[in-house]
């Protein structure tokens, strides 16, 4: 990879932009990095939890607009539509972290605006420099928000809190993202990451990974559902599977020897196999369909 490096270490996968002479500013190839990487991780059964997080004194500065005018026109694929709607690239990576089956904490060391800020939506986990820079600029700029944050955004803090920050386009400090509950806490800078990885290590020790990768897409999915019926459909599989298995024997077990649990079941091939249990929809050409 180029713009992205990727490390793992206990059990932690570390997904980092790397155009620090740019602020990280997001370019396709980034973009299809980002998916490459989370890719490799969820092929990784050693890999517990990810994090992500910017080379550099910022987190990402968003699009790259050095191509000028026609800047937002680079920012979308046009491989995947055949009627003139271009996907939005950042969305095609903000939907990839979405369906990932490992936990995601962003470790926002520095500013982070635009798609640098969509990008963190669909974690699951935030923390921030308290010296960081947020916002969502894009009717500043003439278009709309990207990376599917319209759908994100109102379930992490709330409709009024997300229509304020899209449509004013306002640049915000932590302590605001902090207030709102958009992220969980707020660190001297150089101190972002040792917190992110303090959250990761915790995850990979002491959490079964199959049982993580259900429950992470069991609360986001379940959050756009239409009954707790739904809810409790999943639930009800879910629990005669994962309480079947050789890891619930494995947790029992180890709380009654009051020791760690050696978890053994994998991600990668012991989901159950009505898993996932809703496939992505296609992605359709809206401006057709208004035709």
């Amino acid at each position: 990879m180029k713009q992205v490096l990727y490390d793992v270490a206990d059990g932690v996968a570390t997904i980092s932009l790397n155009r620090p002479d740019q602020l990280n500013a997001v370019t396709t190839v980034m973009c299809d990095e980002l998916i490459a990487a989370f890719d490799l991780a969820d092929s990784d059964d050693s890999v517990r939890a990810i994090i992500v997080t910017g080379v550099g004194r910022a987190f990402c500065a968003g699009a790259d607009l050095s191509s000028g005018a026609d800047a937002f026109e680079h920012a979308t694929d046009g491989g995947d539509s055949s009627a003139g709607v271009r996907r939005d690239s950042g969305g095609r990576v903000t939907l990839r972290i979405f369906a990932s089956l490992k936990p995601v904490i962003a470790a926002i060391n520095g500013s982070a605006v635009g798609f640098g800020l969509s990008l963190t939506l669909p974690m699951d986990i935030r923390v921030v420099a308290d010296s960081a820079k947020l916002g969502l600029p894009f009717t500043a700029r003439g278009i709309v928000p990207d990376g599917a944050s319209s759908w994100f955004l109102p379930k992490a803090v709330g409709l009024s809190r997300a229509i304020d920050w899209s449509i004013s386009g306002r640049i915000f400090r932590a302590d605001e993202a902090l207030s709102s509950g958009l992220v969980q806490s707020a660190h001297p800078a150089n101190e972002v990451l040792d917190a992110a990885r303090q959250i990761a290590n915790s995850i990979a020790k002491q959490t079964a990974p199959v049982s993580v990768a259900l429950t992470r897409q069991m609360l986001w999915q379940m959050s756009g559902a239409s009954h707790p019926m739904t809810a409790h459909e999943i639930e009800s599989a879910a629990l005669t599977y994962t309480g079947a298995s050789r890891d619930a024997a494995e947790g029992v077990t180890a709380f009654l020897d009051k020791r760690s649990p050696k978890w053994s079941m994998r991600p990668s091939d012991e989901l159950p196999a009505w898993f996932p249990w809703a496939d992505e929809p296609p992605f359709n050409d809206i401006a057709q369909r208004s035709r």
